[in-house]
C-alpha cells in the first residue's frame, strides 16, 4: 500500500493510461515521489512531453487546464499528490 487517497489512485490510473506505462501500477507511484527526478529511485522519470500529455489527460479528465507559461507548474506536477491538490483546488 503506497498511502494514497483513492483520487490520487484515480489520477495515478489516468497517467499511466495517458502515458503508456505497462511495467507501474498505480497503487506503486508514491504520492509524494517526484514524478520527473530521473535520479530518485521511486520516480518515474517523467520528461517534459510527459508533462503535456499529463496535462492533455487531466484537462479531458477532470476539465481542469495546465498552462505552459505557468510560474508554478514545477511545484504543480512535482509529485502525484502535488498534482492532485491542484486539481482538486481549481475544480472546487
Amino acid at each position: 500500500m503506497s498511502g494514497q487517497t483513492d483520487d490520487e489512485r484515480r489520477l495515478a490510473e489516468i497517467l499511466l493510461v495517458a502515458l503508456d506505462i505497462d511495467d507501474v501500477s498505480a497503487a506503486d507511484i508514491q504520492p509524494e515521489a517526484p514524478l520527473f527526478d530521473p535520479d530518485h529511485e521511486d520516480s518515474l522519470g517523467l520528461d517534459s512531453i510527459d508533462a503535456l500529455e499529463i496535462a492533455l489527460a487531466i484537462a479531458k479528465e477532470y476539465e481542469v487546464h495546465l498552462e505552459a507559461e505557468d510560474e508554478n507548474n514545477k511545484a504543480i506536477f512535482h509529485s502525484l499528490r502535488s498534482l492532485m491538490e491542484y486539481v482538486s483546488n481549481q475544480r472546487a
